[in-house]
């Protein structure tokens, strides 16, 4: 016994406590067989069938009864009540079924759950339960359920159906929409199964209790459009409301809901089970729905074992509905309607059975009289004989297969108008849909089953990618142009101080960083992705055929633009270097010249560094096509259920932001050291690199356009053409302002003195020639030694008039001395040597004495005795 079995079990026997035996007159008359039909009618949730089930099946035991070749002797009669389809309480009335007498042979029950229930508990007592109205696929297990038949379809019949509609209209993605009943929850799992064989997406699964809200609220949220409904009518009509409200209806939604609600189910108990819709809300949202069911009613409209054909049926069933009180004359059939054939054929199979059995029993000399509820002998051939059971009834062929289910086809309607409108039929073992093509669909095409997504490319508008193409065709044009320019006039003084050589590879880098900007512009328009590199397996060394990727497009942007803006900035930046290096070196080294061929190093030096972080980036985690999407966006002007999903090509690898980083960070050093010696030779006019300023002018330009256009184009790159344009106009305006600031000043001196004369208007420094430059050195240099000559006779001068200074001195004193003997003597030594101290102080009066004066003294032109 299963650990439901001895749940029911010990419910079972909680009310068999509780539950009194009727004893004497209630035990039956001899010449009746009775029968137990649990019936639900009230209650406010699960399925109230009982309700025109109950009338099918007294009708049907009328007839019965009527006919003399069926139970000849016995009258069939049956005893019920109402479960309201409850299991608790279908439990309850199986016990008052069974322990009140007379003596059942058989029950009936309906309602999934309560099925399950009495059926589980029933073999106990060794009585056949047939189910009238019970779909659930866990009732076709016979290890639970061995004493079980149902008349009713298993609920399984549909998901075939439903599989089979799906292919037919090429629907390959679906939602599902459940009650947490086991009837629902045994349904869908098989559902599952069947979608999984068939390739069908299952792409949520919804499941709730009461309220159905945030179920279908998160099918919106999925995108559900094709969505199959399990769940009593009762939770229909809040499916029904919420679906209204959530918008999950009209032309882009298809829903399968189950075919056994009665017609107008969704306009039945607004206001009694609180339904906020209006009837004509709960129309508009009911409208072109499906619905599987199995045939309930037999379509040929043939005479059945009853004697009559379905119509003749219908007919009598709606007058006994009347009776009771039920609007059938205005479409307000009560619930259980379509599924009234199966109550009806449901007590014909058991008084066929009891036929049958009795014919058995008679051969052994015993009656159904004879059953108890120990009884396994004659519940083993009661089970016989409903197993081989067969007839035409009006719900169709009655048969059951091995586990106790009703064989049947399916029947496919649509809600057209408000009206369930038949679109065919499918028979299962068979493998067989009959189609009656007369579906509508609102929009007039069939629903898609999902919302299509057309992924459109954002691309670079053409207007501005034709202008920024054209303006940089025009600058590689004038680019080519001042080649050319500088070629051919380097002979002349303006261009050979320039250094031309470096003026040659500025302008390669301008032509380069052109190119790359028509590159940036190519995209998803002019190139298919094939033309992206796509690195399947990143662990790889170079190889040709890997290097070759350079000359993809997003290689190709990366290379030019990188080794183009080395060429041209690097160019500019050796002559300012070089500038600085000789303003600093001039006082030391006056002789100090600018080599050509250190400019070149520089330039080569910086451009291998880029060579090597560019091959790397290359080898080890190259560029890849990366499509960057956005969210999905509603077409400008279309009828049509479509999105619009926008994408954006970028070109980047795994490890993309490390090698950013260490491309930013070279070229960002060499920047900022650029305009540190840009400002720092602000204001040096060499004759050596007579364009210096105007080199330092360009620098300062690039740089600061550099520091604006990597940020800002990293922060806007998701906005093509913003992107493309700025980085564009920087890298542009970049190249013309360097070639304008660094040739234009050339190309109006040649034009204005085009034989070569002197250029003073162009640079102040350019006056001087070769030749006087030569001369002036050779002055300069003899003027040095001069002065170094000057000063050592200087030196001499001061010695010797200190000397004379001394010796005037030692010359009085000895006057003095004389003086004192013989004035006349002193007098005329005195008089003899004034000359002498006259011409000394002549000759050193002066304080720059000139080359040839300083000459005559060393000489000794003025001697001194």
């Amino acid at each position: 016994m299963t650990s439901d079995g001895a749940v029911t079990f010990w419910i079972f026997l909680l009310c068999l406590i509780g539950s009194p035996r009727l004893e004497g007159s209630e035990a039956g008359r001899p010449d009746e067989l009775h029968i137990g039909g649990i019936f639900p009618i009230a209650g406010k949730g699960g399925w109230q069938g009982g309700q025109a089930c109950m009338p099918a099946a007294r009708l049907a035991l009328d007839d019965v009864n009527k006919e003399p070749n069926l139970l000849p002797g016995f009258k069939l009669i049956l005893h019920s009540n109402d479960s309201e389809c409850e299991p608790g309480l279908g439990a309850s009335v199986m016990y008052n079924l069974l322990y009140n007498k007379p003596q059942k042979l058989m029950l009936l029950a309906g309602c999934s759950t309560v099925c399950t229930t009495v059926a589980e508990a029933a073999k106990m007592w060794n009585l056949i339960v047939l189910c009238y109205g019970a779909s659930s696929p866990a009732l076709s297990d016979r290890k639970r359920f061995p004493t079980l038949f149902r008349t009713h379809p298993s609920a399984t019949v549909h998901n075939p159906t439903r599989i089979k509609l799906m292919k037919k209209f090429g629907w390959s993605r679906v939602a599902i929409l459940q009650q947490a009943e086991e009837v629902f929850i045994s349904t869908v799992e098989d559902l599952e199964n069947r979608c999984m064989e068939a390739g069908v997406e299952i792409v949520t699964r919804q499941s709730f209790l009461s309220d159905p809200t945030d179920a279908v609220r998160n099918l919106r949220r999925q995108d559900a459009r094709i969505i199959v409904g399990l769940f009593y009518v009762v939770a229909a009509r809040r499916v029904l409301c919420e679906m209204y409200k959530q918008q999950l209806y009209g032309r882009a939604h298809v829903w399968f809901f189950i075919g056994w609600y009665e017609d107008n189910w969704y306009e039945a108990n607004l206001e009694n089970e609180g339904i906020t819709c209006t009837v004509e809300q709960m129309r508009i949202a009911a409208e072109g729905h499906l619905t599987t069911e199995a045939l309930m009613w037999n379509q040929n409209n043939q005479t059945t074992i009853s004697g009559m054909t379905a119509d003749k049926f219908r007919h009598r069933l709606n007058q006994a509905l009347i009776d009771e009180g039920y609007d059938i004359n205005h479409d307000r059939y009560p619930e259980g309607y379509q599924e009234a054939p199966l109550a009806y054929d449901a007590v014909w199979s058991v008084a066929l059975a009891f036929n049958k059995t009795m014919e058995r029993l008679t051969s052994r000399k015993k009656s159904l009289r004879d059953f108890t509820y120990t009884d396994k002998e004659i519940a083993d051939d009661i089970y016989a004989a409903m197993n081989s059971t067969q007839f035409l009834g009006v719900s169709g062929v009655v048969a059951f297969s091995s586990q106790g289910d009703r064989i049947a086809l399916t029947q496919i309607e649509q809600m057209v108008n408000g009206k369930y409108e038949k679109l065919g039929y499918y028979d299962t073992q068979l493998d067989n849909l009959t189609w009656l093509n007369t579906e509508q669909w609102i929009g007039g095409k069939v629903p898609q089953d999902r919302t299509i997504v057309t992924h459109v490319l954002r691309t670079v508008s053409l207007p501005l990618f034709v202008c920024m193409g054209t303006i940089s065709s025009c600058g590689i044009f004038v680019a080519f142009s001042l080649i050319i320019f500088n070629i051919w006039n380097k002979h002349r003084r303006v261009i050979q101080s320039s250094h031309p050589v470096c003026n040659t590879i500025m302008l390669f880098g301008v032509i380069i960083c052109l190119i790359s900007v028509i590159l940036l512009g190519i995209d998803g328009r002019f190139v298919s992705p094939h033309e992206y590199p796509k690195v399947s397996n990143r662990n790889y060394y170079g190889t040709p055929a890997n290097l070759l990727n350079i000359l993809q497009i997003c290689q190709a942007r990366a290379w030019l633009l990188s080794t183009g803006f080395t060429l041209a900035y690097g160019a500019m930046f050796s002559k300012v270097w070089r500038v600085h290096r000789f303003t600093t070196k001039a006082k030391t080294d006056p002789k100090k010249k600018v080599e050509p061929w250190k400019l070149y190093t520089m330039v080569s030096g910086l451009l291998s560094i880029d060579l090597v972080i560019l091959l790397s980036w290359q080898i080890f985690d190259p560029l890849q096509r990366i499509l960057e999407t956005f969210p999905l966006e509603d077409p400008v002007s279309t009828t049509d259920d479509i999105k619009i999903r926008p994408e954006l090509e970028h070109c980047e690898s795994e490890r993309n932001s490390m090698w950013l980083g260490l491309v930013y960070g070279f070229k960002g050093l060499i920047l900022v050291f650029g305009l540190f010696l840009a400002y720092e030779t602000r204001s040096i006019k060499v004759k050596q690199i007579n364009d210096s300023r105007y080199v330092g002018m360009s620098i300062y330009n690039v740089v600061v356009l550099c520091l604006i256009t990597a940020p800002v184009g990293m922060v806007i790159a998701s906005q093509q053409d913003a992107s493309f344009a700025f980085v564009a106009l920087a890298v542009i305006f970049c190249c013309f302002l360097s070639m304008l600031l660094i040739f234009v000043p050339k190309v109006i001196e040649v034009i204005r003195h085009p034989k070569d004369k002197a250029e003073s208007k162009y640079n102040p420094d350019s006056a001087i020639s070769k030749e006087d430059e030569e001369r002036y050195q050779k002055l300069v240099t003899e003027n040095e030694e001069l002065q170094r000559l000057i000063t050592q006779k200087e030196e001499k001068i001061r010695v010797l008039r200190q000397r004379l200074v001394e010796r005037d001195v030692n010359t009085k004193g000895t006057e003095l001395n004389g003086a004192s003997g013989a004035c006349g003597g002193t007098a005329t030594t005195s008089l003899a040597i004034q000359p002498q101290p006259a011409s000394i102080i002549n000759t050193t009066a002066s304080a720059h004495p000139t080359p040839s004066a300083t000459l005559a003294i060393t000489q000794g032109e003025f001697p001194i005795k």
